[in-house]
């Protein structure tokens, strides 16, 4: 909760989260798989970052995500109050904590520098300032929602519903989320109606170093790399790297590498009207065949299959 954010979008999060609790537990859910809610503010005397308020006292565990707002009015200029904001944010982004923002909470998103380099979204009548403040970062206003993996931005006013309803599938299941959205009686987004898993990355495993690189991944995904160049990155050798890297994500260096490049394509596929083999180019692959068959092996349909079933735009550029 930092000045001027919308107290209806943080109390009607927490409504949807304790709703999804709630479907969870008349499912038989375990209590321990519950998700817990808590608002966080800046006090303005010790200007320390304090929890205010929880779904579930005694939880000690780390924050899974963070949730900026929107605000009532795009943020002026920066302040003391909002960098130390920035600051906080910085530090459980450091500790594997995903960053997310809803409409004009991009531009505090923003002021971190964790965007630069990246795309984002956030209302569209907010875009032309933000491009100004921001040149760092690609602003797509067309999409509703930008999933990095680690850093997620969504545009309109209300689009705090679709951001929630997939942290709910992210964190429980495809079906509380579901329940979820009919009980608010709310679309789906329907992006999360998928038959095939988002990619979905952990990054609360407590290595540092190997959290570094992933957040080094989801920014460079469009470069050649490799486990050497990674290991270069990482500051130790290939045999480390692969050891400890499989250990904090279950998943082999370059596997994660192709994850994430695939769900970029899955992305552009869903949203975009760029042609795949644009969209290959964009992802970082040099050939069409290679890029087909690795979306084909971690998704299960071939490019053109998935926008057949799941792209959003009527007409495709042919």
């Amino acid at each position: 909760m930092y000045p001027n954010s919308q107290a209806a979008a943080v109390h009607g999060l927490t409504d949807l989260f304790c709703a999804a609790n709630a479907i969870h537990r008349a499912r038989g859910g375990s209590p321990c798989s519950e998700i817990s809610v808590s608002h966080w503010k800046l006090n303005e005397d010790s200007g320390r970052i304090r929890r205010i308020y929880t779904t579930h006292p005694g939880r000690t565990q780390k924050l899974a995500v963070v949730i900026l707002p929107p605000s009532m009015g795009v943020p002026s200029g920066s302040n003391p109050k909002r960098e130390r904001l920035c600051r906080w944010l910085k530090a459980r982004y450091a500790d594997g904590t995903a960053l997310c923002s809803v409409c004009a909470g991009a531009f505090l998103l923003a002021e971190t520098g964790l965007l630069d380099g990246r795309t984002a979204t956030t209302h569209w009548s907010h875009a032309e300032e933000m491009e100004r403040r921001f040149p760092k970062i690609k602003i797509e206003t067309q999409k509703l929602l930008i999933d990095h993996g680690d850093i997620f931005t969504a545009g309109g006013v209300m689009a705090w519903l679709d951001l929630g309803l997939r942290w709910i599938e992210k964190l429980m299941s495809p079906t509380v989320m579901l329940g979820a959205a009919r009980f608010f009686v709310i679309d789906p987004p329907r992006s999360e109606q998928r038959m095939y898993a988002i990619f979905s990355p952990n990054l609360l495993h407590g290595d540092a170093k190997i959290l570094q690189l992933q957040h080094w991944i989801h920014t460079n995904y469009s470069e050649e790399l490799c486990v050497a160049m990674m290991a270069r990155f990482a500051a130790m050798g290939e045999r480390t790297l692969l050891r400890r890297f499989h250990r904090a994500t279950g998943l082999k260096p370059s596997e994660y590498f192709q994850n994430v490049r695939v769900s970029r394509a899955q992305e552009a596929l869903e949203f975009s009207t760029h042609t795949v083999e644009e969209i290959t180019t964009l992802v970082g692959y040099r050939d069409n065949s290679a890029f087909r068959h690795m979306f084909k092996k971690v998704v299960g349909l071939t490019p053109t299959e998935y926008r057949s079933r799941f792209g959003l735009v009527g007409t495709h550029r042919r």
